[in-house]
């Protein structure tokens, strides 16, 4: 498996990614009702999109506790949130859901936020690369 060491960069953008999912988690497992009213979206959707983002604002904060990572996982993170954002522009054209205005402003906010992490764990994970590879050229 291939491992990298990951760079302040990469840690601090899968803090960042942690600490959303948690942040946004919480909200809509625990508010699900009245923001049903606010956004136009189900109960049981939003409170099940905040059930989901839990386990993984945990394991983002596990990743970005460590020093050295296998490249898959952050790749894995990337390609989540990547799925994510084009989820989310899914449920706003696809029809399922008639959201508010406010609903829609919701869903184009936090995709844009997951896009810009998203962004900051590549740039971080070319940096990690970058550091391991020089790490062990100079290693030998």
């Amino acid at each position: 498996m291939s491992m990298i060491q990951s760079s302040r960069f990469l840690r601090n953008a899968l803090a960042a990614d942690a600490a959303a999912c948690a942040a946004t988690g919480l909200l809509l497992a625990m508010a699900a009702g009245p923001l049903s009213g606010l956004l136009g979206f189900p109960a049981g959707f939003l409170r099940g999109a905040g059930l989901v983002l839990l386990p993984c604002a945990a394991l983002l904060a596990w990743l970005c506790a460590r020093e050295t990572l296998p490249r898959l996982a952050v790749h894995a993170v990337i390609g989540v949130n990547i799925l994510w954002v084009a989820d989310s522009i899914a449920i706003l054209v696809a029809g399922w859901f008639q959201p508010s205005g406010l609903g829609i402003a919701f869903v184009l906010a936090q995709a844009a936020a997951v896009a810009v992490i998203t962004e900051l764990e590549v740039i971080g994970l070319k940096r990690s690369a970058a550091g391991s590879a020089a790490n062990a050229v100079a290693s030998l």
